[in-house]
């Protein structure tokens, strides 16, 4: 239920919590918990049905100028964030919004999470994302033995087991969605994550912040990496990724024949096999680093910001496939690359976290909807580059 705190205090409503048993909907709106701010927004849930996405919980957050969709029974995912003519998601071949109960990880050699990837916004981790394959683990019985890890790991398909809403009545009236899922079994990790995604009234700008805590009672390795998709409009032929980086490597042959125009993006074209770069960010004075996605009139955009002492590595998924097939690009943020753990362990781009410690990461996006924004995003990024010249690899690197 809605909170009855004073006119200062911030508004807050719980929307689920497996341990009190609630899963609740809602229509908050500004009429009744900000009076004094102009601006109409809200926040609604909505649950679909029909179909795979049957049992699906979704929350509307519109902050007057931005719609969010948040998918808290996929781990927290955003669908899709709509602002004017600007869409951040894409068109999958992946029609609904699928409930986890309908996606079997281990099929297509495990390929499965592909059966539900339609996201804006995925969370690959925690214990293990990257690609499918053999890795090692120690069991219950204290022996080394070998596991089949899936693409991109469990959290993605894992439902929050709570939810929160936090409207700030006071200037500039931050709305905050908080939730927490937790990837847990026995004889094996034990990880909770608490993420909050939150917009200021009338901003064209959103903020994701998690952080990931070991609740085990001994050390644990974890892998996070965000895999942000983005279509039509932004994405056509002539758009441009920019980012300031120390070094681009393809990660195999198919991407090092076009290594040389790896920032920029062609048109859908039918049988394209996906090319993947993997980078290491440069951050500014502030500690941060910026990219950007822009349209080929370089009037659209999507920035998105972060700490690479927090995310210290950086991949371009680029799959220019036919529309039918999904024409989209992830601008991929992360703890390493996404290779199989075995190859990332041994590269040193596994973190672990001691019993009870805690990992913080934060992303900021914003909605660019003039040549003017775009512009000075390109500026501050190349700014930040200009500290130094980007190595550009013309061949694959063995290890990454």
């Amino acid at each position: 239920m809605p909170n009855s705190a004073g006119p200062a205090e911030p508004f807050r409503q719980t929307l689920i919590n497996t341990e009190r048993n609630i899963n609740a909907s809602a229509e908050i709106t500004g009429r009744s918990v900000t009076l004094d701010c102009p601006t109409d927004w809200s926040v609604r849930t909505i649950a679909l049905r029909g179909g795979k996405q049957e049992g699906v919980d979704l929350v509307v957050i519109d902050n007057g100028r931005l719609r969010i969709s948040l998918i808290p029974t996929r781990g927290m995912g955003i669908f899709e964030v709509v602002m004017g003519d600007v869409r951040l998601g894409w068109d999958s071949p992946v029609r609904e919004i699928v409930h986890p109960s309908f996606v079997t990880l281990q099929s297509r050699g495990g390929l499965g999470w592909l059966e539900g990837f339609n996201e804006f916004i995925v969370r690959c981790g925690m214990e293990s994302c990257g690609a499918p394959g053999v890795d090692t683990f120690i069991n219950n019985n204290g022996d080394e033995a070998t596991m089949e890890l899936t693409l991109h790991g469990k959290v993605a398909n894992l439902p929050a087991q709570e939810l929160e809403v936090i409207v700030e009545r006071q200037p500039p009236h931050r709305i905050r969605v908080r939730g927490r899922v937790d990837e847990r079994t026995m004889f094996g990790p034990k990880l909770e994550l608490w993420t909050e995604l939150s917009t200021e009234i009338g901003s064209n700008a959103f903020r994701i912040c998690d952080v990931i805590t070991n609740r085990g009672a001994g050390e644990q390795e974890f892998q996070m990496l965000y895999h942000c998709n983005v279509g039509r409009p932004l994405l056509q032929a002539g758009s441009t990724f920019l980012a300031p980086v120390e070094r681009v490597t393809p990660i195999n042959e198919t991407a090092a024949k076009s290594v040389g125009r790896y920032a920029q993006f062609s048109g859908p074209q039918a049988g394209f096999v996906e090319q993947v770069y993997c980078m290491r960010p440069l951050a500014g004075e502030d500690g941060r680093t910026l990219t950007m996605l822009c349209n080929a009139h370089r009037d659209r955009g999507m920035s998105l910001s972060f700490r690479p002492s927090e995310l210290p590595y950086l991949t371009l998924w680029k799959n220019t496939a036919a529309e039918a097939d999904g024409y989209v690009t992830g601008i991929e943020p992360a703890t390493g690359f996404p290779q199989n753990r075995a190859l990332e362990r041994k590269a040193g781009r596994v973190p672990r976290l001691a019993a009870g410690a805690s990992r913080s990461m934060a992303l900021d996006f914003a909605v660019l909807a003039s040549a003017d924004e775009v512009r000075r995003c390109a500026d501050a990024i190349a700014r930040v580059q200009s500290q130094r010249a980007p190595v550009v690899d013309e061949k694959p690197a063995k290890p990454l």
